[in-house]
């Protein structure tokens, strides 16, 4: 397994959602018909796939390596640009689920928090995958060693096997398919 290649491929299971997402503030803005209980099953994948599962293993294993054997450079990428990136994405969810949680309660305005903060993650996170697979993914590529990339892909490996005895990823994969279904 070349954990690289399945954090690529992880990249696009998570634009396929990120679609999704649009359509349904789309739908808002045009004044349709929403099932806005279906936010919590979007915020779900996104904080359990996108989130636990792909970003846990850039940062516990990736990151984490590159910032130890690659010093400042890596460092600073890491930090000042990915982990803060996470951390806005995990704060655009938990907006998120407050806002759909107001509008269920009768807050008709709250449908622009859900808009702001479904676009706002989308946006960011497209940036954010493309400067992963740019540049993050090619530069720890370019100069981990073969020992430490093979420890990962060994890492990651053990990482998507426990995924798989809970069904994770085949979970998700069909999330994203209903979805598509439904809206695309």
């Amino acid at each position: 397994m070349d954990c690289i290649d399945l954090m690529v491929d992880e990249h696009k299971n998570i634009k396929r959602m990120l679609k999704v997402i649009r359509v349904y503030c789309y739908k808002i803005l045009k004044g349709e018909q929403v099932e806005y209980e279906d936010f919590f099953t979007i915020i779900d994948f996104v904080r359990n796939y996108a989130d636990a599962h792909h970003h846990g293993k850039e940062e516990k294993l990736l990151f984490d390596r590159m910032e130890k054997e690659m010093g400042p450079a890596a460092q600073k990428l890491v930090r000042h640009g990915m982990l803060v990136e996470h951390d806005l994405g995990r704060l655009h969810m938990q907006e998120l689920e407050a806002a759909v949680k107001r509008v269920l309660e009768g807050d008709d305005e709250s449908k622009l928090d859900i808009i702001a903060n479904a676009v706002s993650y989308t946006h960011l996170l497209y940036r954010h995958i493309e400067k992963e697979d740019g540049v993050v993914y090619t530069f720890a590529r370019n100069n981990l060693v073969k020992e430490t990339m093979d420890m990962l892909n060994f890492e990651c490996e053990k990482a998507e096997s426990k995924a798989q005895e809970q069904n994770l990823q085949e979970k998700y994969l069909k999330i994203i398919e209903e979805f598509e279904r439904k809206v695309l």
